[in-house]
């Protein structure tokens, strides 16, 4: 264990540090302070990076929800790895995690479902997330449609959910003066196993 990881770096557990950053993000940056840049790869290896909103630090795992028909999605279900990060301009830091991917149960997607507006839950229904669309007319009259089928409560499509990243890697990086930035990486061999291998970095 890197023996100098103090003040903001300070803890045994990486996803409680992760928590008490958001958690402070949330006091200091003005817009989506769970937003995370993440990245796939598609059948060519061929890296995709996109935003899109972490719903949940669990004590394990970070999860996200989407279109499984879109093309993250359908990324993920070829190759279930991703990496993130995860940046704070207000406070100057950054959260980076790499690792193997999996779906959340269907009751935990249907917990989150049902939390999100009804316009986001028909929303849900009516985007083909990731295909051409003609216009934002037919997008509308398509959600129009959707909300005449499915009326005010609507179930979850069964082709939207979950997606847990477990990680193997996380690096916990703030910023310094004149570039000698902070930087701890944490590794172990398997998600949810082993011991967590915490090393200072050159900035």
């Amino acid at each position: 264990m890197a023996a100098d990881r103090t003040g903001i770096f300070a803890g045994a557990d990486p996803f409680s540090l992760a928590q008490e950053w958001l958690t402070e993000a949330t006091r200091t940056e003005p817009e989506d302070p769970n937003a995370i840049a993440l990245a796939t790869v598609d059948a060519d290896g061929l890296p995709n990076v996109r935003m899109v909103l972490l719903k949940e630090i669990e004590a394990d795992g970070f999860v996200f929800y989407t279109n499984f028909e879109g093309t993250k999605g359908q990324e993920l279900a070829a190759q279930p790895k991703a990496a993130f990060v995860m940046h704070w301009k207000s406070l100057r830091r950054q959260i980076r995690v790499r690792g193997p991917v999996e779906l959340v149960d269907d009751a935990q997607a249907d917990a989150y479902y049902a939390s999100r507006s009804l316009q986001s839950r028909l929303g849900a229904w009516a985007s083909q997330q990731s295909r051409p669309l003609d216009s934002r007319a037919a997008l509308m009259a398509k959600v129009a449609k959707v909300t005449a089928t499915h009326g005010t409560s609507p179930a979850r499509p069964p082709f939207w959910g979950g997606f847990r990243i477990r990680p193997t890697e996380m690096e916990f990086w703030a910023d310094g003066p004149f570039r000698l930035h902070d930087r701890f990486r944490w590794t172990r061999g398997h998600p949810g196993q082993g011991e967590w291998n915490v090393a200072r970095l050159s900035p």
